[in-house]
């Protein structure tokens, strides 16, 4: 009801959704609070399938949910256990999805490491009271600086390295070295001394603080108070590159600006020239461009305007000498696809002649194949006659009825059977006789021996 009556009334303020408002809350806890150690009691501790580890710090009146995600998991020296003892490297966030304060936690340490950290803890509670760690406090960074002062020892490899870098991406630009001890004995008060100096002769707009990598104590001079105040009281812009990205010093939070490296605390202080090198290109094609454009257009603006300024018996005697060509090419042109197809015509003629039937061939060799066939036929009619004839008379030799024509009968009994012998007939029995010409029945009045 409160946000209609807002948008009723005309109000201009912005309405944030859940995820904008969680989103908001996570940035302004990592902007506000930096890389800080935290001491407790491992409880709930979880260790899911995707390596990453889940527990809690608690001490006496309070907990906090803390993740540890599996590529810092993988480092740990030791197993984690509930009722553990710890200290945890942690950066201070919020689980945008759940609305969870937490802590994402880079490193872990049994508790009791020594009293460094102790004195790191009350130096770093103190300053924050004052006020030293303030964002508002911090200095800008001049984009375009025109002269680099670099706190450090001469011997260091951190010197080394932020020398090439600048010299990669901004080797015009001057450099000052105010040498220091930045270990052991005295180091504190030489880095302070070096500072005051590079603030005193005022000769460089921005100053690098740089060392390289090392344990708590090779780092410890960069945790004295003496450092601290150096630093808070320099009018000129100072960056720290102390360290690896995990290292963090009093100098690291009190600093206007924090680089995790000295090469890259020598890559901010000179992005501005890279990126202005970068634009400068960018510009420069973008110019070149739009020049040629620019270019063309007023070429082909100027031959449009010339075109124009052409007089009109000009125009009119390129137009009559344009038709009488164009008249040309036409009357060239029909005369040649004429003799194309003349000569597509001759050629079907030509085809038509080769592929036309010869029909006085056809009909001699239509009489050839005639009387090929008749004598073929007559021949064939002969040769079966005289075949004809022969079987004829073959038959006529074979033909009973010829044999009983020469005085032969032929002898049947009454069913039928022919009687070939006396023995197959009986006295008395009646039988068929058939003649070469007429028939007869007889009956057997005697049998005669064989």
């Amino acid at each position: 009801m409160l946000a209609e009556t807002d948008r009723s009334s005309g109000s201009s303020e912005e309405i944030l959704s859940v995820s904008a408002l969680n989103r908001l809350a996570r940035h302004a806890l990592e902007n506000r609070f930096p890389l800080l150690w935290v001491s407790g009691e491992i409880s709930n501790l979880r260790r899911p399938a995707s390596g990453h580890i889940y527990f809690a710090l608690k001490d006496e009146s309070a907990q906090v949910d803390c993740v540890m995600f599996r590529s810092r998991a993988q480092l740990l020296p030791f197993r984690l256990q509930d009722g553990m003892l710890v200290e945890a490297r942690a950066l201070v966030s919020l689980y945008e999805a759940r609305g969870g304060f937490q802590l994402n936690v880079e490193a872990l340490r049994h508790a009791g490491i020594g009293a460094l950290f102790e004195a790191f803890a009350r130096l770093g509670a103190k300053l924050e009271s004052e006020g030293l760690f303030a964002p508002e406090r911090r200095l800008p960074l001049p984009r375009f600086p025109s002269q680099v002062g670099i706190v450090t020892s001469l011997q260091a490899a951190a010197l080394r390295d932020t020398l090439v870098a600048l010299a990669r991406r901004a080797p015009h630009l001057p450099i000052v070295i105010y040498p220091t001890l930045v270990q052991g004995d005295g180091a504190a008060d030489s880095i302070a001394d070096a500072i005051h100096t590079a603030a005193s002769r005022g000769d460089c707009n921005v100053l690098l603080v740089v060392r390289g990598g090392g344990s708590i104590e090779d780092l410890w001079a960069f945790n004295e108070e003496v450092v601290a105040r150096a630093i808070d009281a320099c009018p000129i812009p100072l960056i720290t590159g102390i360290g690896h990205e995990t290292d963090t010093t009093i100098a690291d939070l009190v600093a206007d600006c924090r680089a995790a490296t000295p090469t890259a605390a020598a890559e901010l202080v000179s992005a501005g020239y890279v990126d202005a090198q970068s634009n400068l290109l960018r510009l420069a094609t973008a110019l070149r461009t739009e020049i040629r454009r620019r270019l063309h257009e007023r070429m082909q603006r100027i031959d449009l305007l010339g075109r124009r300024l052409i007089h009109p018996g000009e125009r009119l005697g390129r137009l009559r000498a344009e038709t009488a060509h164009l008249a040309t090419r036409l009357n060239a042109g029909l005369r040649q696809r004429i003799s194309f197809s003349f000569a597509g015509f001759q050629r079907l003629q030509a085809r038509f002649a080769l592929r036309r039937p010869d029909l006085r061939h056809a009909r001699r060799d239509l009489d050839e194949l005639a009387a090929r066939l008749y004598a073929s036929a007559s021949n064939g009619l002969s040769r079966r006659r005289n075949r004809m004839e022969q079987l004829v008379a073959s038959l006529d030799h074979l033909n009973p009825q010829a044999v009983l024509q020469r005085g032969y009968s032929l002898v049947r009994k009454a069913d039928g059977s022919i009687v070939r012998a006396s023995a197959q007939i009986s006295s008395g029995e009646a039988l068929h006789l058939t003649f070469g010409a007429g028939e007869a029945d007889a009956q057997v009045t005697r049998l005669g021996d064989n």
